[in-house]
């Protein structure tokens, strides 16, 4: 793959793309932070960058769009950061990966290429864009979120009975995710949590759900059960969720996995939305009622994401 470092400012992709026009493209949102151990202006490490990569292959392989090799998106983001990094000491990064379906035109739609032995072939269009964290995110995390619940106006089966809808894909298709943003912010509420049309709890327009319980064990002492939602009610595999579940299993926490309602987040010790640049983010308020927060778990959950431990295979 060709690599050139542009300045985001510029005009960089065709009007007629299909990523543009019809949303017809995937990607992934990572972090970079300075290495440890280095200064400021430092090279920068991408916190989760094979999960991130291996979930925007699965992506697009749900969409049937080709991808460079794994190596080449690693090369893009590694003269990205270094770009970033020499005039931005110090701070920390989001590294954007987006793959479209490229321009209109072409059977199919994309990109005709010559490979080495003069083949013929067709690709999309692929971009790595760098930028520095939204303070907002930031404060967000600081001080928690209003959240609203939100009907999807889907079941919970809908991701097994229809894979053309492209339930759990991190597709370019985020304008309904959007709406319902600004809808939250129009109520004087934070961000959402979408339920499914048969009342479970799925997943954020940007995160994953998490919630906590405090269980009495057999010893007399307490124990933390860390739920998420099931994976097959058609949302997003969280890359965040899934290093963090790696590192409370190894504290010895209990893992569990829903099917979760509404009811279980007002009952829960703590119920937060992870993802990978605004991390760990605690619910204030459901539906406008306040409900039980949780410093001290909340801090544990931040330390495990800091573990960056590989995720492996968690939940159903």
């Amino acid at each position: 793959m060709k690599l050139r470092v542009a300045d985001p400012r510029r005009p960089a992709i065709l009007v007629t793309d299909q990523g543009l026009t019809r949303g017809d493209g995937v990607f992934e949102t990572m972090t970079a932070v300075p290495a440890e151990g280095s200064g400021l202006g430092s090279p920068l490490r991408v916190r989760k960058e094979d999960s991130h990569l291996a979930r925007l292959a699965t992506s697009a392989q749900a969409l049937e769009i080709p991808l460079p090799p794994a190596a080449d998106w690693q090369r893009a983001a590694a003269a990205g950061l270094e770009a970033f990094a020499a005039g931005n000491p110090g701070v920390d990064a989001v590294v954007k990966l987006v793959a479209t379906r490229g321009p209109e035109g072409a059977p199919g739609g994309g990109h005709y290429v010559r490979d080495e032995a003069g083949v013929e072939r067709l690709t999309g269009t692929y971009w790595v864009l760098v930028s520095p964290v939204s303070p907002g995110l930031v404060a967000a995390r600081e001080r928690g979120l209003k959240v609203l619940l939100l009907d999807r106006g889907v079941d919970s089966g809908v991701a097994e009975r229809a894979p053309w809808l492209l339930m759990g894909t991190k597709s370019l298709s985020y304008a309904v995710n959007m709406a319902a943003l600004r809808y939250a912010t129009s109520q004087g509420a934070d961000d959402v949590i979408f339920t499914s049309s048969d009342g479970q709890v799925l997943e954020g327009p940007t995160s994953t759900v998490l919630m906590a319980r405090r269980v009495p064990q057999q010893d007399g002492s307490i124990g933390v059960e860390l739920i998420t939602p099931l994976r097959s009610s058609g949302i997003l595999p969280g890359t965040s969720q899934g290093t963090i579940f790696a590192a409370a299993q190894a504290a010895g926490w209990q893992l569990g996995y829903g099917p979760l309602e509404p009811s279980d987040l007002v009952d829960a010790d703590g119920v937060w939305l992870v993802s990978s640049v605004r991390l760990v983010a605690p619910v204030t308020h459901l539906d406008g009622e306040e409900i039980p927060q949780d410093p001290e778990l909340t801090e544990l959950l931040n330390g495990f994401l800091a573990e960056d431990r590989e995720p492996g295979e968690h939940g159903p």
